[in-house]
């Protein structure tokens, strides 16, 4: 990797983090919560399930459980496809976006209108020009979907769009190193920058006995030790893991170039942290 890529892949990760809680924001609001619920369509993870994967259609669990990669079967399951018995992709797509509008109002009230919310729009939709459908299948079924107005849901979606860009080159990472989707949920929370053990479990519906044979396997691969915390090994794989993710992340900075992307940072920064804080204190 030269040094040039090198850069490009810092700045990859660096506006992932300030890109992704504009997106994520959708996945932890109540506004979007109370709309799934008047489609019939209740309980956070059953929600989750229903608006991420309703850009694919109504797919079988199996499609789901492959592009999400990191959920327990049966928790996607729990949802797909049963949540369409009740409402359709259109229909949850539509009250997704509705409840990011409401809650982008409410959370960023003075910056909706400001120039700063559209060059960050116009910069983040930009560089969603430098992104590839091939090989990205959650990608590539956000990307068929038709821009919203006004610019800060543009904002939302070209946020939306690089998030999926950069998951589905992730998991190409995890395949290729050999983690199953529980793996690296455990070897992420070992990390210390994920979520609490304890929240993984629940969002990703894995049981304390499959988290504790998860833990088990990966020690006898030499990546955890006996408390549970990565070893030498297991923080190399995950550096070499967040590493790959950022080198399959770049072409859409790479377009943009160092100054465009480090603009498009500068100005996501402060709405990132606004919205951060006030959804998780």
């Amino acid at each position: 990797m030269t040094t040039e890529t090198l850069d490009t892949a810092q700045l990859a990760r660096a506006a992932h983090r300030y890109l992704e809680p504009l997106h994520t924001l959708v996945y932890f609001v109540p506004e979007n919560g109370e709309r799934y619920a008047a489609l019939g369509i209740k309980g956070g993870m059953r929600g989750y399930f229903a608006s991420r994967s309703a850009p694919l259609g109504q797919v079988p669990a199996e499609v789901v459980i492959a592009t999400f990669y990191n959920f327990a079967a049966a928790q996607v399951r729990n949802a797909i496809p049963s949540v369409w018995e009740v409402s359709t992709p259109t229909a949850v797509l539509d009250a997704r976006l509705d409840g990011a509008d409401a809650a982008l109002r409410r959370l960023l009230p003075d910056d909706i209108d400001s120039d700063e919310m559209r060059r960050a729009t116009e910069l983040a939709r930009e560089a969603t020009t430098g992104l590839d459908i091939v090989g990205r299948p959650l990608y590539a079924a956000h990307a068929a979907l038709p821009w919203p107005e006004p610019a800060h849901l543009q904002l939302w979606h070209a946020a939306t769009l690089l998030r999926e860009h950069r998951g589905d080159g992730h998991i190409a990472a995890l395949v290729l190193d050999g983690l199953t989707g529980l793996e690296a949920a455990v070897t992420y929370c070992a990390t210390g920058k994920g979520m609490p053990e304890e929240m993984a479990k629940a969002t990703r519906g894995y049981s304390d006995e499959e988290w504790l044979a998860a833990q088990d396997r990966l020690r006898g691969r030499g990546l955890l030790d006996e408390h549970g915390q990565l070893t030498e090994a297991g923080r190399e794989l995950r550096e070499r893991l967040e590493a790959a993710t950022d080198a399959a992340a770049v072409a859409p900075y790479e377009h943009l170039g160092p100054e465009r992307t480090q603009e498009l940072i500068d100005l996501c920064r402060p709405l990132a942290r606004s919205v951060s804080k006030q959804i998780f204190g």
